[in-house]
């Protein structure tokens, strides 16, 4: 059996269809004919340059961007939660919100100042304990460096359980240990069969962490296995202002 036929027989996530995606604001074109697939229950990497694309795409997938084309999601069964997680957490340092009170106005209808409800408490101290920021519930987000900053992202990102999980550049904060927990969660999330569309910068982390990588430069310049893909000729085309070819591989 493929690795493709175990990830589709196990998946809860969805597969994902981007066929013919356009994206102009004013007369900038940010997204050209982008056409690719994410196969259920697959860890599918998005790299490129800044100014790419990538972020735009994943706002498309999102519904809060405008697009021309086709974008689908065919679920296995009823459609599922989908999760996000940001690139960064932009906020006033000197707020007196503690972690739990964080991640209790970001998974609970409850108000924040009213503490974590019975239905939320367990789920988010299971999800701060796979992260490793379950002993710093009670610090001021504000007090937390980058990389444990990121991590509560994570975790926030894991409740409700998601089925889908879109990541912008995750690893951006983190250090080792927090590298090592993110490796560690990525694993999970494909034993569980979720679908997870991760963009990232970190070449060697998609070459090692994910099944299918697509580079995208406005348009898709390569969309294969990271060990096929990811090579020298590819990567100067993709990190080009002007890409020079337009090409896939299987």
């Amino acid at each position: 059996m493929t690795i493709q036929q175990t990830l589709t027989r196990q998946a809860t996530g969805p597969s994902i269809e981007f066929a013919g995606v356009n994206l102009t604001l004013g007369r900038t074109t940010i997204l050209d004919n982008v056409t690719f697939q994410v196969e259920p229950g697959s860890v599918h990497a998005l790299v490129g340059p800044n100014g790419g694309g990538k972020s735009s795409l994943i706002k498309t997938l999102l519904g809060q961007t405008p697009h021309q084309g086709r974008l689908s999601l065919q679920w296995p069964g009823e459609p599922g939660v989908v999760g996000y997680v940001p690139q960064a957490l932009e906020f006033d340092r000197g707020l007196p919100m503690t972690v739990d009170d964080f991640m209790g106005a970001m998974c609970q209808r409850r108000p924040a100042f009213l503490g974590l409800s019975k239905q939320y408490a367990g789920a988010i101290g299971e999800a701060l304990e796979r992260v490793g920021m379950q002993d710093k519930r009670k610090r001021r987000m504000g007090a937390l460096s980058g990389g444990e900053r990121q991590r509560v992202l994570l975790a926030q990102g894991l409740i409700p359980s998601p089925r889908l999980l879109v990541l912008d550049e995750p690893m951006s904060a983190l250090d080792e240990a927090g590298i090592q927990v993110f490796g560690r969660l990525l694993q999970d999330w494909r034993h569980a069969g979720i679908t997870v569309l991760w963009i990232e910068h970190d070449l060697e982390a998609v070459g090692r962490l994910a099944d299918r990588v697509t580079g995208l430069n406005r348009r898709v310049l390569f969309d294969g296995a990271p060990r096929q893909t990811l090579t020298p000729e590819r990567l100067l085309s993709l990190f080009s202002t002007h890409p020079r070819t337009n090409g896939s591989a299987a």
